[in-house]
């Protein structure tokens, strides 16, 4: 069930009328949210409703006995746990990928063994929710949280709203908000909706148009479209995949928002970073916290053991994060380049601390987005050749227009430009509308979301390519 259909808009309709009928009763809520959350992962396949359990139960079982002890054996029932969170994610998410590059090395070495491939079906969402759960475990390990009741580490790790993209919302955030049912404000409820709205009309319309119209078809077969068609492409899966991600973060907000829960800002106008640095303090935050916090200091040291050590904990912590969004080689070499180009930095910021700073900021801002895009090809691309490939055709290919239409270069020029509107847009117009009678903003909604679906679907959209 995805968050911008009709089904889902049913399906969240009923679960906001019930949540708000059990108001007198916070138990009684979270068993009704609990279950709507199964029904919504279970809308996709209810085999894995089993497994979102069994990794709820095996992290509350874990913290629980981890509670019982002090020392030494606290941190190897941690240790324990992370192991099996991780053996989870990694038979779902990288047996494949693990047996082929193992077939591969054999294959350099002239033997060709017979692995034990099997055909695994990959369940939404797994990255998710075994990031959450070992975050738990180590806050509980080092005292940050206290061990919670098995139902509110069910709720927390099968929540819907964040549960299939995310943000990563970690216990400690999250807990002790499901200590008592959350009041209702009326200026909360105005921003979840724009919020809501804003992530549909960047989802359906832009991510949608761009992802159909351009990206897909120019990276399916690099090399029958020209330069400019593989250089808008690029630009456009940049806006592509920020609007289509933080669209769902938007959204995911929004929802938890309306049931009265509060998630932590996920994208923070990301092209805006004058630095890869400042790039990650702003893109998917959730991710790149959970990494900083619990890989790069946590688990590796961070900068506590010397310049070298520094530079490959950032360097081993990026390719981390590139095989977490898929197991194929090109998002370990997006990985790589994002790792390597922080080293590189801190190493730069080491020597002549004054130099790169003092590069005025649109200069430092328009290289920095230019790696990143660089990044992006082999993120999108089906293979690294694939990849090299596009880049190679870059400089090679003519610059005839082709998929490049007026409406594309408009919707790529306005994913990019909205990184420069005022941060608090949106808060305003929020401000501005909480005193509008409840009933005039439903129908202000309902008509922005009519527009969008019918856009979306092209009831609208063949108006604007004739006027193009």
């Amino acid at each position: 069930m995805l968050f911008p259909t009709l089904t889902f808009g049913l399906f969240f309709l009923v679960v906001f009328s019930v949540a708000c009928c059990f108001r007198g009763s916070n138990d009684w809520r979270k068993i009704a949210l609990l279950i709507a959350s199964w029904f919504f992962y279970g809308w996709w396949d209810w085999r894995f409703v089993a497994l979102l359990i069994l990794s709820a139960v095996f992290n509350w079982a874990m913290a629980a006995w981890l509670s019982c002890y002090e020392g030494k054996a606290r941190k190897r029932i941690m240790i324990a746990g992370i192991i099996g969170n991780v053996s989870i994610l990694a038979f779902f998410k990288y047996y494949a990928f693990l047996l082929n590059q193992i077939a591969a090395f054999c294959g350099l070495l002239g033997y060709a063994p017979h692995l034990p491939f099997m055909e695994i079906v990959l369940p939404v969402g797994v990255s998710f929710f075994t990031f959450q759960g070992m975050s738990y475990l180590v806050d509980v390990e080092k005292r940050k949280v206290p061990p919670a009741s098995l139902g509110d580490i069910l709720l927390l790790m099968s929540f819907f709203p964040h549960l299939v993209a995310g943000p990563i919302v970690r216990a400690s955030e999250l807990l002790p908000q499901f200590k008592a049912v959350p009041p209702f404000e009326k200026s909360k409820i105005s921003m979840a909706l724009l919020l809501i709205v804003w992530g549909l009309f960047k989802k359906a319309v832009v991510a949608s148009e761009i992802s159909t119209q351009l990206v897909d078809p120019v990276f399916f077969d690099p090399s029958s479209h020209s330069s400019l068609e593989l250089v808008m492409a690029a630009y456009g899966y940049a806006a592509q995949i920020y609007c289509d991600f933080s669209a769902y973060s938007d959204m995911a907000i929004g929802l938890a928002a309306l049931l009265g829960y509060r998630f932590p800002v996920n994208f923070n106008q990301p092209y805006r970073a004058a630095s890869l640095q400042d790039f990650w303090r702003r893109w998917h935050i959730s991710l790149s916290s959970w990494l900083r916090d619990y890989v790069y200091i946590g688990w590796l040291g961070g900068n506590r053991c010397g310049a070298f050590r520094t530079y490959l904990n950032l360097f081993i912590t990026m390719l981390i994060g590139g095989l977490w969004h898929g197991a194929n080689m090109t998002f370990v070499i997006w990985g790589a380049l994002h790792g390597g180009v922080l080293a590189c930095e801190r190493f730069w910021s080491r020597i002549k601390p004054a130099s790169w700073p003092s590069l005025p900021i649109w200069i430092r801002t328009i290289f920095t987005f230019h790696i990143v895009v660089v990044g992006w090809i082999f993120f999108r691309a089906d293979s690294f050749s694939s990849a090299i490939q596009y880049l190679k055709n870059i400089t090679q290919g003519s610059w005839s227009a082709g998929q490049v239409t007026p409406l594309m270069v408009m919707l790529v020029l306005f994913g990019l430009a909205i990184h420069f509107l005022p941060r608090q847009g949106l808060t305003h117009l929020a401000l501005r509308i909480k005193n509008w009678p409840s009933w005039s903003v439903g129908i202000a909604i309902a008509v922005l979301i009519l527009i969008i679906d019918a856009m979306r679907y092209e009831g609208v959209a063949p108006f604007i390519y004739y006027q193009f």
